[in-house]
């Protein structure tokens, strides 16, 4: 396996990486990436509580009227 320079770029960004700046840059985008992934569950979570809450109270008018369903 022969390694070019281009191959060994990555490589050096590690040193870069080590330094105290480079380990707060590692933790925000860590941080960046948790808060977009919780955005999107949040917003699937959102959807299916008001969903339920729609479920569950067409279910609670219907029994004031007599009708059971459950």
């Amino acid at each position: 396996m022969v390694l070019t320079p281009l191959a060994l770029t990555p490589l050096q960004l590690g040193g870069l990486l080590s330094g105290p700046l480079g380990q707060m840059l590692v933790v925000l985008v860590a941080v960046a990436v948790v808060i977009l992934v919780g955005r999107l569950f949040l917003k699937v979570a959102w959807r299916l509580v008001t969903i339920a809450a729609i479920i569950v109270g067409a279910l609670l008018l219907l029994s004031f009227f007599g009708i059971n369903v459950l």
